[in-house]
């Protein structure tokens, strides 16, 4: 069993290991290029303060440069034995630098070190989720406006109400997604400040230059107070896993509402073949698997900040174990959102519309209220209108006018989808992603 960096000349049992150290080999690997990240930056600001030499620091960015292009290659391996991908990268700096390499880990704790990873690597996946969500948003839109004059029910107690139009049905989530976008910056700028320098939570004796470190891998500044960086930790991931769960109730919705039209009973839509699959049993079926799946997943998503929360909800201030346990569930999801994106992305675009739904004489009905309304605007009274074609309705005589006519903005005739889409992109905008991005480049040389 290989020592550990915090042992002394007392080794833990086999079983106590297995219980305490979990799955954080595993999770680790997910922050195994951030860690290198943060450890470059690290060592950049040693040299400032006399505690690396310039030629150490040569070695050292070389060395951790070559294990990042390891990682980036999904090549990155933590060794049977060491406890955590801290250990890993400073064991390999350690058998290629020898003394070089165990001078990194001055001036810092492995506390500050994965509220680091933890933050790089979200921003990260927040970058990529965002982008994600962008295009899902350009679908949405781009149908909305494809069929805006495609009438279809809508729906109130999963009674037919009144005219909706596939026009108004993709944009209403084009527009939910721009909202979303929204809160996800607000996580993002949350995410985006700089723990390192606050150690096991109380500083260091060592004269660090935070500042340096801040801009070195690009944050927006720093989490100033060092008891506040510690508690952070499950406070960051608990917020952007509202975020995620604010995405993924969209996309839940989106799913259930297509699984729900493509059935049968509504036949307003037609879901691409190969997101289909049959029964063993009934041929004729099709049933929607990717969007079920995708409902069940996002469902997943949503109770993520719950489990969270009650991880780390009792917690007094300082570090403990129990936040290990919040990687567990929080690091995978990202994925788990991304593949959602996609899959509904591609279905988005190639769904297909009934455009002849409202020909069914069943959704007549839902003209009475236009019927209403023009009555009150040719003079009278609304309520008068209103009784008038209620005993229509019970006595046969309705004969609905299927030409709508509305005008206000967000309605039928006026979708306002250039707002939307206005919205949008000054919520994107507001991520500035390209100073990260920046500050990356110059950390890598490249």
């Amino acid at each position: 069993m290989a020592a550990k960096l915090w042992e002394k000349n007392v080794q833990m049992t086999a079983e106590i290991e297995r219980f305490t150290v979990g799955r954080d080999r595993e999770m680790d690997l997910y922050l195994a290029p951030h860690d290198v990240l943060g450890s470059m930056a690290h060592a950049t600001m040693l040299e400032t303060i006399g505690l690396l030499t310039a030629e150490e620091l040569e070695l050292l960015l070389a060395e951790l440069k070559t294990i990042y292009a390891t990682a980036e290659r999904g090549e990155f391996v933590i060794e049977e034995g060491v406890e955590d991908v801290h250990s890993q990268v400073e064991l390999m700096l350690t058998r290629r630098l020898g003394d070089v390499g165990k001078k990194i880990h001055s001036g810092r704790s492995r506390n500050d070190q994965v509220l680091l990873d933890l933050k790089l690597f979200t921003r990260t996946q927040l970058h990529e989720i965002a982008q994600q969500v962008y295009q899902l948003f350009q679908e949405l839109l781009a149908q909305s406006e494809r069929y805006k004059n495609v009438l279809m029910p809508g729906y109130t107690h999963l009674q037919i109400a009144m005219p909706s139009s596939f026009g108004l049905w993709f944009g209403a989530y084009a527009e939910s997604l721009a909202d979303d976008m929204l809160f996800l910056q607000a996580a993002y700028k949350l995410c985006n400040r700089n723990p390192l320098g606050s150690a096991a939570g109380y500083g260091s004796s060592f004269p660090l230059n935070r500042t340096l470190t801040t801009e070195l891998l690009g944050f927006d500044s720093m989490n100033y107070n060092v008891v506040y960086a510690q508690m952070g930790r499950g406070k960051m991931e608990r917020n952007v896993a509202f975020a995620l769960a604010s995405i993924a109730g969209t996309v839940s919705k989106l799913a259930f509402d297509a699984c729900m039209f493509n059935s049968q009973n509504f036949g307003f839509v037609k879901l691409p073949a190969d997101c289909t699959t049959g029964s063993s049993i009934m041929p004729h079926k099709k049933n929607p698997d990717v969007f079920e799946l995708t409902r069940a997943k996002c469902n997943k998503i949503q109770s993520l900040p719950q489990q969270i929360m009650l991880i780390m909800n009792n917690l007094p201030s300082g570090y403990f174990r129990d936040l290990q346990v919040i990687k567990e569930v929080f690091l995978p999801a990202f994925q788990e959102l991304k593949d959602c994106l996609q899959m509904t992305t591609y279905i988005v675009n190639r769904i297909e519309v009934n455009e002849h739904i409202l020909d069914d004489p069943r959704y007549d009905y839902i003209f009475s209220v236009e019927e209403v309304n023009r009555l009150a605007a040719s003079g009278m009274p609304f309520r008068d209108a209103y009784k008038k074609v209620g005993l229509d309705i019970e006595a046969g005589r309705f004969q609905p006018c299927k030409e709508v006519h509305h005008t206000h903005e967000g309605s039928l005739g006026n979708l306002c989808n250039q707002q939307i889409q206005a919205l949008m992109e000054s919520n994107m905008a507001g991520f500035h992603f390209e100073k990260v991005e920046e500050a990356q480049r110059k950390l890598l040389g490249r």
